[in-house]
Order: C-alpha cells, then sequence, then structure tokens
C-alpha cells in the first residue's frame, strides 16, 4: 500500500505521462528533466524521497522543461518525468511500494 502522499504524486506523474504522450518536444524536456533528477537523486532512491523533492517545489524544473521548449504545457512534462523517474525507484512494484527493498539495501 503507498502512502496518500507517493499515491497521490503518483496519480498527477502518471497524468502528465498521458498528456505528452506522442509529443516530440515535450520527450526532450522530459528527458532533460529526468537526466536533473538523477543527478540531484542519484540512481538509488525512493518513492518517498522522489515524492519529498517533488513537494519541496519543482521550480527547477520548470526552467528546464520551458528552455527545453514546453512552454505550452511545462507541468505535463516535469510530472512525466516524475511518473518516467519514479519507476526507477528502488521500492517501485508496478504502481505499489515494495516494501521488501530500501536505499541501504
Amino acid at each position: 500500500m503507498m502512502s496518500y502522499g507517493v499515491q497521490s504524486a503518483m496519480f498527477q506523474w502518471q497524468d502528465g505521462s498521458r498528456r505528452v504522450q506522442d509529443d516530440p518536444e515535450a520527450e526532450r524536456a522530459v528527458a532533460a528533466v529526468v537526466d536533473e533528477l538523477r543527478r540531484r537523486l542519484g540512481s538509488v532512491f525512493t518513492l518517498e524521497e522522489l515524492t519529498a523533492l517533488y513537494a519541496a517545489g519543482v521550480d527547477w524544473a520548470w526552467e528546464i522543461a520551458i528552455a527545453r521548449g514546453t512552454a505550452s504545457d511545462p507541468a505535463a512534462a516535469v510530472n512525466a518525468a516524475f511518473f518516467r523517474y519514479a519507476r526507477e525507484a528502488t521500492d517501485y512494484a508496478g504502481g505499489r511500494i515494495h516494501r521488501g527493498r530500501s536505499r541501504r539495501d
């Protein structure tokens, strides 16, 4: 079972992913934001950590998305990037949190 914060964030992120689907301009922005997420969180992180980063503010991600040409819907590009990166979380299990793995494993 996911915490409400993670569940709510995942819903927003998945919606953003749907909104940018098949949009090459948005794809460039999504990829750039994912690169920055990787730089900020590294390759070993949990959904809670990713959600905390999102909750702390994503102005930096909006700036990246706008710079990459998605001024029409930067929110969707940012959310899509978080959704894509969430699937790399150590505790991601197809939309559920897998409690068996942690950042320290």
